[in-house]
């Protein structure tokens, strides 16, 4: 069991850090963040698993949203990451719209709908994010998109920035699940 001090040198916006976009990656990098991709939606389901309603409505922080609305951001998140894919390797370097995810997040269905439409329908994304990823060349990897505020990202850094997303979200779940003793 954890102690008070560990929970309070968390932060709980970032309980995995911040991201940190690495410079030049390999191909394990790229292979691992696959492979995270591919496990997100066992380890989002794993997450979940056994709680009540009153549970996934509990803000995982101060000023954040519940798990409930957790769960269905990653899947709004992913599916506009997934759609960004498609158009990098179908258009030259389109301009992404960023969308907003606190408004999103406000919506009926991210305060109300049960977590397992999320889910299943992350499961089946990242079937197919996953065997898209794995098909690409070496030269398809440095596609990419013109984000709206982010300015220009290639696949490459897309996927390992949503690798990070997939993790960092599931530790909100998880450190909360600790820190209020949930089984």
């Amino acid at each position: 069991m954890s102690t008070n001090l560990e929970w309070q040198t968390i932060d709980p916006r970032f309980p995995i850090g911040p991201y940190a976009s690495p410079g030049n990656v390999a191909a394990a990098e790229r292979r691992d963040a696959i492979a995270t991709l591919e496990g997100l939606p066992c380890h989002l389901r794993d997450a979940v698993e056994g709680l009540d309603e009153s549970q996934l409505d509990t803000l995982y922080r101060e000023g954040g949203w519940t798990v409930r609305q957790v769960v269905h951001h990653v899947a709004d998140s992913h599916m506009n990451a997934f759609i960004r894919l498609r158009r990098a390797l179908t258009e030259d370097w389109p301009l992404i719209s960023p969308y907003d995810e606190k408004a999103w997040s406000m919506l009926v269905d991210s305060r109300t709908a049960p977590v397992g439409f999320s889910l299943d329908l992350i499961e089946g994304l990242h079937e197919r994010w996953v065997q898209m990823l794995k098909s690409l060349t070496v030269d398809e990897w440095q596609r990419g998109f013109k984000h709206a505020k982010m300015g220009p990202m290639t696949i490459e850094a897309s996927t390992l920035l949503y690798a990070w997303h997939s993790r960092h979200h599931v530790a909100h779940i998880t450190h909360l699940r600790k820190k209020k003793g949930w089984k």
